[in-house]
């Protein structure tokens, strides 16, 4: 049994006792008892709780290769899942060029849409999984 409290919410397990579309605010404090021990509750300091699905790090690993190629980037260049594109120094024009050089190493075709939506290498390494699992699902 797992409580949250704050806003408080209860649940004997974790599946889907929360809908993804959920929110929680005025969240301070979690406690969850494993295998019977009930362990103190964690304080929590006011942040954003977010959980979320990220590519594997290979598909990140590549999308930074492909990024770096891309902006012509020195090979020792900080490139990461949280870099934005804009920071990288990369315009529209760059981006589309990324977008067709993603799309080129990894089969997938991009909508215009998902593509105007990515902003850092997470995001393009997140789409491009879901790409490939749709075109593999077909």
């Amino acid at each position: 049994m797992a409580s949250v409290t704050g806003t408080s919410i209860s649940m004997a397990s974790f599946k889907a006792s929360l809908a993804p579309s959920s929110r929680v605010s005025n969240l301070r404090s979690v406690s969850l008892p494993i295998n019977g021990k009930s362990f103190a509750p964690h304080r929590l300091r006011p942040a954003r709780f977010c959980v979320s699905c990220s590519a594997k790090p290979e598909t990140v690993h590549k999308v930074c290769e492909i990024v770096k190629k891309q902006l012509a980037l020195p090979d020792d260049s900080a490139v990461s899942g949280e870099s934005k594109f804009a920071a990288l120094g990369a315009d529209s024009l760059d981006t589309v060029e990324i977008v067709m050089g993603l799309e080129e190493e990894f089969g997938i075709s991009v909508e215009e849409e998902s593509a105007q939506s990515i902003a850092t290498v997470q995001d393009a390494a997140d789409l491009i999984e879901k790409l490939v699992e749709k075109k593999g699902s077909a």
